[in-house]
């Protein structure tokens, strides 16, 4: 399975805000969402003055393909999470009908915004990603990595994380730090970290203002030392 066959999600920027701990200062700089999917993020943060490109293998399917797959990925999103209720909270979303609302305008905006400027979106897959080194300040990692670590395993985790720390001058943030569906914690995540940090790079976990799935209120921050 690879990025490509995941479900694509629409997350708005007010739920990258919560989920990656966003404050101005972090804005500043070039922001990249990897894998961006159908966030509807660099879309909101151009509207707001911050400069923004997302990467996802998606993007060469172009507007109007991937504008006809988002309903039945929104379906089965809902689906997943329906069968799942009891690994999920809903205080940061209020109810079901707000998260549905948010979902919904971010898809929007993501759909208009690739077609009206498609140069913002890279299509692009992890571990590879076709940008110069340090070229972006932020990359911000949601419900890829460790989400689907049942499917992509310790090697590949370690080479996408060594691959978003190149392209990065500042850090690299990942969230959540639990697997899809079920929400239980990933094995293989500490040994991952010793192997990382002896690669020279910095790596903390913080608690974040969001939560979803049970449990998963944590993202992954990652830095090079100086």
């Amino acid at each position: 399975m690879g990025q490509a066959d995941m479900i694509m999600s629409s997350r708005s920027f007010a739920e990258y805000r919560a989920m990656f701990a966003l404050g101005e200062r972090d804005l500043d700089g070039v922001v990249l969402d990897c894998a961006g999917g159908a966030s509807g993020f660099v879309a909101e943060a151009a509207a707001m003055g911050v400069r923004a490109l997302a990467a996802d293998p998606l993007y060469a399917h172009g507007a109007g393909v991937l504008a006809d797959r988002l309903a039945a990925d929104l379906e089965q999103g809902n689906a997943m999470i329906s069968a799942n209720a009891e690994r999920f909270v809903w205080r940061w979303y209020g109810s079901p009908e707000r998260r549905s609302e948010l979902r919904l305008r971010a898809r929007q905006a993501f759909v208009a915004d690739l077609r009206r400027r498609p140069g913002s979106y890279v299509a692009a897959s992890l571990p590879h990603l076709p940008l110069a080194g340090g070229s972006v300040d932020l990359v911000l990692c949601s419900h890829l990595l460790f989400t689907w670590a049942d499917r992509l395993g310790r090697e590949w985790h370690r080479a996408a994380i060594m691959e978003m720390s190149r392209v990065c001058r500042r850090e690299v943030r990942i969230f959540p730090l639990v697997r899809m569906g079920d929400g239980e914690p990933v094995p293989f995540l500490g040994a991952l970290l010793d192997e990382l940090r002896g690669e020279g790079l910095a790596c903390a976990v913080r608690e974040v203002p969001y939560e979803f799935q049970r449990g998963a209120r944590h993202m992954l921050t990652i830095t090079r030392h100086p």
